[in-house]
């Protein structure tokens, strides 16, 4: 293994994992604000101690690379630290900290360079007043205002932590609907929640320039009204990721690339033999959970295995706001686009007892069915725990299971999940709870 940073990549050090924590921080931070509503009284003033969510957030992230490099040794993994580049076939060479220089060789070597997060020309990041999402994962101090400029799964995340522990956030989106690749009844409301916090949500809107020369950054916002001008103390970029493939050696061996990605075949075998790809470098979402598969599928074929290739129209996506979000499938829109006649159900959480218990009554459960054969071709969930749920729709989709199946596989009572049986109910007109 050739690392240059740490064992565990962006989503265990940088990414996933430090991320859930700040988040999980903001929730406990929510619920001691509201606790009478709980029936429990706390006297004296709540405050969110910024520096100590930050380093929770780093405890957890270096407990599990210390996890990550114990399996390493178990397994009598060789770890090579420097930065790799392909050099010949079946070689790599290593530059460490210090600029020396190895040479390591393979029958088959994995491209995993990941990516980082993508600047805009407009956008130049500084690292401290126009940030990506490292700097804001380990800010100095709690900003009293911040821009955040995309409302992908990293963008509304940090405009939810932030806001959620008394920062002013302003959400700019250059699409219509935050979390633009979610159902447009899921945007919708995720917007609504937003602005129930009073986040400042713009949505058609793009960041024209920022003027960094004062206390405060200036941002100018194309709006359908204009120009608008928000200062903010900071302006976090969240517009996506840029791939890792610069001074790797794909030009010097000739490996094919397109649009910033490697190209590669079902087993991510790429042109060049004996070299492959895998993960943020490769087609189809950048996500954690997708790398992992793609890793393993690759070994498998590389051990002489006969693996199945990745199915992408079968990947949950998650976004831990509050209402959390998840989804896997198409939408109704692409489901009607691609030419299905569709049946769709949905449950709202406001008539779920578990919901209602938890006080998470906001958000529903939404599935997308093929009239024809009652296939599951999507589900769309907003909610409390639905990051929980959506593994359940990923394995009915998997199987093939149809709509009246989900109806009657008895869900427990009370959970949140039962609203996914409500839901396949709602869409054959057989609901009885609403």
């Amino acid at each position: 293994m050739v690392e240059k940073e740490n064992l565990g990549g962006i989503c265990l050090n940088w990414g996933c994992i430090p991320t859930k924590s700040l988040l999980k921080s903001a929730q406990a931070y929510e619920y001691a604000v509201h606790a009478a509503d709980y029936g429990v009284a706390i006297t004296g003033e709540v405050k969110a101690d910024f520096e100590a969510m930050v380093k929770r957030s780093r405890g957890v992230a270096e407990g599990m690379s210390k996890g990550i490099q114990f399996l390493f040794k178990k397994n009598k993994i060789e770890v090579v630290n420097g930065f790799g580049k392909l050099t010949g076939k079946g070689t790599v060479e290593v530059t460490d900290a210090d600029g020396n220089k190895s040479t390591v060789s393979a029958k088959h070597i994995i491209l995993a360079t990941g990516a980082r997060s993508r600047e805009l020309p407009n956008l130049p990041q500084d690292g401290k007043k126009i940030i990506g999402y490292r700097q804001a994962m380990t800010l100095p101090k709690q900003p009293k205002s911040m821009v955040v400029v995309g409302s992908g799964a990293i963008g509304s995340e940090f405009a939810y932590f932030y806001q959620s522990i008394g920062t002013d956030v302003t959400l700019v989106e250059f699409l219509p609907n935050v979390v633009p690749n979610e159902d447009e009844e899921v945007s919708k409301t995720l917007e609504r929640s937003f602005k129930k916090m009073k986040m400042n949500v713009m949505v058609n809107a793009s960041v024209e320039s920022v003027d960094t020369a004062g206390d405060l950054c200036k941002v100018k916002i194309q709006t359908k009204k204009g120009i608008e001008e928000v200062e903010a103390e900071v302006v976090l970029s969240a517009v996506g990721v840029a791939t890792n493939i610069e001074n790797i050696g794909l030009e010097e061996l000739g490996v094919k690339t397109e649009k910033g990605k490697i190209i590669v075949d079902d087993f991510y075998r790429t042109n060049v033999e004996g070299v492959y790809a895998i993960g943020d470098i490769v087609h189809g979402p950048a996500l954690a959970h997708v790398a992992s598969a793609e890793g393993i599928t690759c070994v498998e074929k590389i051990a002489g295995l006969n693996p199945h290739p990745v199915d992408y129209g079968n990947i949950p996506g998650c976004t831990y706001t509050m209402p959390e979000v998840s989804s896997v499938g198409m939408t109704e829109k692409k489901a009607k686009e691609a030419g299905y006649d569709v049946k769709v159900g949905k449950f709202p959480f406001s008539a779920s007892g578990k919901a209602s218990s938890a006080g998470q009554k906001d958000g529903f459960v939404k599935l997308v069915f093929d009239a024809k054969y009652g296939e599951l071709l999507g589900a769309h969930m907003i909610g409390g725990n639905v990051t929980e749920m959506v593994a359940e729709l990923v394995v009915a989709k998997r199987l093939e299971i149809t709509g009246h199946e989900l109806i009657k596989s008895i869900h427990p009572h009370p959970t949140m999940s039962e609203a996914i049986m409500e839901a396949a109910a709602a869409a054959y007109d057989e609901v009885i709870h609403l």
